[in-house]
């Protein structure tokens, strides 16, 4: 009898010079699981004509078939006795003579059966260790599998350079636990008599509680990093896997050059990352993530000036405060990935993508995962990643002049899924670029397109079909991850370590989007409507009368459909959306000029204040600026008056009342302050000043004396300059916006002079 299960980890090892595939997973019924199968053999495919070169290379295996590359040019398969051969070979040839061979040999057994995350397996099982199943050379396919995972958040608090382990928390997986090295009882923990004897209870504890996941916050380049360093150090064996093997380091390729650890059998997810991907915050400390997703934060003294000389200080003389701490830290990084759905999107993302838990952001090897075997399906191969390729630049969608100032009866249209929908309505894919024939879509960047055969328009097909059906039953991460799916497709292809890297491709996509964007002002302007804004995939209008939103949106859908068939002979899939009516609107000008300003908006609908790029929304001003922005536009909006609203803040800053909310925060963008040679802005100013280790944040105050760093543990700096808010702060945000009504910051004071005696 057959069982599902869900796929963490693809690998293998080499037995006895064979390589041996081996996918860990847990079974939808509740076992984790082992497949290992050593009858898949590594290969690539190299040009038929290049067949000659293969003859000098022992231990090969050629086969022919009706394979052919993307231009339709014939290859042969060529089968090596392992891993490495593949590599071998290829640098040999040279990445341009071979086809798919840079593909990592357990996707390619992936690739090869169609199977993603959820697979099915036919085949007895053996427990080879407590609750681990293993599979021999079972028969495997595709399954829709929704797991019920296992995820185990750990974290250690050590002497200040990490030098020595003091206590481990481990919480989730039906525990919530805290290990400490101690030489007496100490409310709430498990005591060890030493740091060795930590470490080695933490990894018997990890294994039987055998989570599929394990998290932390900066888990690989601390957590583990200090486990796996002290356990050599002190001669403790730290297996923490489903099968012995010690954790490995490696750093992704690319522009990220992400940590990430490999545990047998285990995933490991960073929270940081995941945080950073989802939520706009000031800075990603844990702290600072906690406060705003659950209101609480770290069981310490945030005013220490050291927080590691605190946490030294707790395991000396209050080790069960620390114990209360350490297992606060575990717990708030579940907590925290919990609350905002980010363990459940990863687990959705991995199951549309194929891609395990710790990559599903790695959007070229998910598009490999849904690209290829749809190619293979049409005896089609690949190119294999040509390592000194530069990306090439990609046009970004159209951005339309805005019409600065304020407006009634605003009306937003925007069409659902721009990309995806262009890429399905003109056939827009590298398969069908390889093989245009005279009857081709051009694009408006001169790119020609098949129009039958595409790969790219079925999958989206296949997504969209999966979105509904996700809305329907309300899973919201389901939806969110076949969103971010869909959206990547057209992303990659600008890249230059994608296989399909197509400029022309990615170019072709916007074109479209841009052409568009104008056919769309073109068509709402036919219809005698005022367009005062459009970006990428959105149109923004004033209404004649605030009723007509529905019946204009169906007649500029009619004639966009019509001109895009008359013009392509192609049927369209773009869909325009009503997004959202408002009663009043206000578009700035770019500060110091005349024109409109772009990406940046505010308007009022359904009762509540709506900001797009504005100030309020900026997380490096001070926060008296969002207060100024938002108070006088939400006025305006309703007809409020406004002057005594300004005045009074401007009494309130200068009075000192409000200094909590004159907080500038900047991030350090060079890597180290040294960089800053040219310039030396304010943030930098503050850094320098800084007593303790400087942070990628840096938040500072202006003074009397120029920038000074806010630090915790340190007094407030003095004497404020609290004009410099007033003039530098106040001032441009309020005549940004009296501007438009013929008005300034200094007449709502009532005069100019009447600032210099508040």
């Amino acid at each position: 009898m057959g069982v599902t299960g869900f796929v963490l980890q693809p690998t293998y090892r080499t037995h006895r010079g064979q390589p041996v595939v081996q996918l860990y997973g847990r079974l939808e019924s509740g076992p984790a699981f082992l497949i290992e199968d050593d009858r898949f053999r590594p290969y690539c495919f190299v040009p038929r004509s290049a067949r000659e070169a293969l003859r000098a290379v022992p231990g090969l295996r050629i086969e022919e078939g009706a394979w052919v590359d993307l231009e339709g040019a014939p290859v042969v398969r060529v089968e090596t006795k392992s891993p490495a051969d593949v590599v071998a070979l290829r640098q040999r040839l040279g990445a341009a003579r071979t086809r798919e061979s840079d593909v990592r040999f357990p996707y390619r057994f992936l690739i090869d059966r169609g199977i993603r995350a959820g697979v099915a397996i036919e085949g007895e099982a053996q427990e080879i260790r407590t609750g681990l199943l293993r599979f021999e050379n079972p028969e495997l396919a595709a399954a829709d599998v929704r797991p019920a995972l296992r995820f185990l958040s750990i974290d250690l608090e050590t002497a200040p350079d990490a030098s020595e382990i003091f206590a481990a928390a481990l919480v989730g997986a039906d525990a919530e636990e805290v290990h400490l090295v101690a030489k007496a009882p100490v409310e709430g923990a498990h005591t060890h008599a030493d740091e060795a004897a930590l470490i080695a209870a933490v990894a018997d504890r990890i294994r039987a509680l055998d989570p599929d996941v394990l998290l932390g916050w900066n888990v690989v380049d601390f957590d583990l990093r200090v486990l796996d360093r002290r356990a050599r150090e002190l001669g403790v064996p730290a297996d923490l896997g489903r099968m012995p093997g010690a954790i490995r380091f490696h750093e992704d390729p690319g522009f990220t050059r992400q940590m990430r650890a490999s545990v047998p059998g285990r995933i490991v997810l960073d929270g940081i990352p995941l945080v950073r991907d989802a939520l706009r915050l000031l800075d990603y400390r844990l702290e600072t993530v906690a406060r705003a997703v659950l209101g609480r934060g770290k069981k310490i003294d945030q005013e220490a000036p050291d927080a590691a000389a605190e946490i030294q200080r707790l395991y000396r003389e209050e080790p069960a405060a620390l114990v209360a701490y350490n297992r606060e830290d575990a717990r708030l990084v579940l907590e925290i990935l919990e609350h905002e759905g980010l363990l459940a999107l990863a687990v959705e993302r991995s199951r549309l993508s194929g891609m395990p838990l710790d990559r599903v952001g790695a959007s070229i090897a998910s598009f490999d995962r849904l690209y290829l075997p749809a190619l293979r399906q049409r005896d089609t191969v690949a190119p294999s990643v040509d390592a000194g390729r530069k990306a090439a630049r990609v046009r970004g969608g159209a951005v339309l002049d805005s019409v600065p100032g304020f407006h009634r009866d605003v009306a937003v249209f925007d069409f659902k899924s721009l990309y995806p929908s262009l890429i399905q309505t003109f056939q827009l894919d590298p398969l069908s670029h390889a093989r245009a024939g005279d009857d081709a879509i051009e694009a408006p960047n001169g790119a020609r397109f098949a129009r039958e055969g595409a790969i790219l328009p079925g999958l989206i097909d296949d997504f969209q079909s999966a979105r509904e059906e996700a809305k329907r039953r309300g899973d919201r991460n389901a939806d969110q991850a076949i969103k971010i799916m869909m959206n990547a497709l057209f992303g990659v292809l600008g890249a230059g370590s994608c296989r399909f890297f197509s400029p022309e491709i990615a170019n072709a996509i916007t074109g479209f989007g841009q052409q568009t964007l104008q056919w769309t002002r073109a068509a709402f302007e036919s219809a005698g409507v005022r367009v005062i804004y459009g970006d990428t995939d959105s149109v923004f209008v004033v209404l004649r009368r605030p009723e007509e939103a529905t019946t204009l949106r169906a007649e500029v859908q009619r004639q966009i459909a019509e001109r895009v068939h008359d013009v392509y002979r192609v049927e369209p899939h773009l869909e325009l959306e009503l997004e959202r009516v408002y009663d009043r609107f206000f578009l700035p000008r770019v500060r110091g000029g005349g024109s409109g300003s772009k990406k940046r908006y505010s308007g009022w609908s359904e009762g509540r204040l709506r900001m797009v790029g504005l100030e309020s929304v900026r997380r490096d001003w001070p926060a008296v600026a969002r207060r100024l922005q938002e108070g006088m536009l939400a006025r305006i909006f309703t007809d409020q008056p406004v002057d005594g609203f300004v005045c009074d803040l401007v009494e309130r800053v200068l009075a000192g009342q409000l200094d909590e909310e004159l907080v500038y925060t900047k991030r350090v963008r060079k890597a180290s302050l040294e960089g800053y040679t040219a310039s030396n802005p304010p943030h930098v100013q503050a850094a320098r000043k800084m007593q303790g280790r400087v942070g990628p944040v840096i938040r500072y105050v202006m003074t009397a004396g120029g920038p000074e760093p806010l630090e915790p543990g340190h007094p407030a700096p003095g004497a404020l300059d609290r004009r410099h808010y007033v003039d530098r702060v106040l001032r441009p945000v309020a005549d940004s916006i009296f501007s438009e009504q013929g008005r300034s910051f200094d007449e709502a004071l009532g005069a100019p002079t009447q600032l210099e005696l508040l």
